[in-house]
């Protein structure tokens, strides 16, 4: 009754099947692990925003790698070096318009200093050619804002190669010390307060840290589509069946009245 299972057809659609089951398993449990790891994100961001802002020099150093403490709420007091003022290509806002961001060091009274992302500007007139930057507060000065790991590139290639002068392409505290000649803490001060009335650069906005993405859903979906994938199986073994069993019953009424045709004399 179910010989045909044994046919080459229906073998290669059952072994497909069985292939199909546990990596649909996998990718269910894949886009559920994406799911943690994005609400887990987003309470790390909400627990560093809501805490209390402390001294930048309290979570990081030259050379020291800040990314177990981003987004925490940060101070700084010293004076904006203008001359060692940078922007960062290929930047948008929140509204996808391309520009750059602002980076300004902060020279601290130690000596060392921290960079500053001052926020946004339009890029507008010649590419080429350092663009017009609002000012920053003359004068001894705090900041608020919040704290960003350094902007690495794996390949290792300056990212200064062949860019216009006092632009480029990522904040990277190293990178700059080299060529402000000073020490500079590790990270960046990502700017959230700028003074009152201060027409400076876009702050950057604050990251989204409500939305959970739609990777719950995904991983829903993906196992749905395991469960199909054996009752599918089903329906057609069933559906075969019966039109076989229908084709087998054709066929022997058509038998005797094939007889009883041959057997009639003309």
């Amino acid at each position: 009754m179910y010989r045909f299972l044994l046919s080459r057809q229906w073998v290669i659609l059952t072994l497909v099947g069985l292939v199909l089951i546990p990596v649909m398993i996998k990718l269910g449990f894949w886009q559920f692990h994406r799911h943690e790891h994005r609400v887990a994100r987003n309470d790390f961001v909400a627990r560093s925003l809501a805490a209390d802002p402390v001294p930048v020099t309290e979570l990081s150093e030259p050379g020291k790698d800040v990314s177990d403490d981003v987004w925490r709420r940060v101070t700084a007091s010293g004076t904006f070096d203008t001359k060692g003022e940078v922007v960062v290509r290929l930047r948008t806002d929140a509204d996808g318009k391309s520009g750059y961001m602002v980076l300004t060091p902060l020279l601290l009274a130690d000596g060392r200093a921290v960079l500053v992302n001052r926020g946004w500007i339009p890029s507008t007139g010649d590419l080429t050619k350092f663009p017009e930057v609002p000012a920053p507060p003359a004068g001894r000065v705090t900041v608020t804002g919040r704290l960003r790991a350094d902007e690495t590139d794996s390949s290792g290639i300056k990212d200064t190669r062949g860019l216009p002068p006092r632009q480029v392409m990522r904040i990277n505290s190293e990178r700059q010390a080299e060529a402000l000649h000073r020490p500079v803490l590790g990270g960046y001060i990502e700017l959230t307060d700028p003074d009152p009335g201060d027409k400076g650069p876009e702050p950057v906005a604050a990251p989204d840290h409500d939305s959970i993405g739609p990777h719950m859903a995904y991983a829903v979906q993906w196992w749905l589509f395991t469960a199909f994938v054996p009752v599918g199986w089903i329906i057609l073994v069933r559906r075969e069946r019966r039109d076989r069993a229908a084709g087998a019953a054709d066929a022997t009424g058509a038998q005797p009245a094939v007889a009883r045709t041959a057997a009639t004399p003309e």
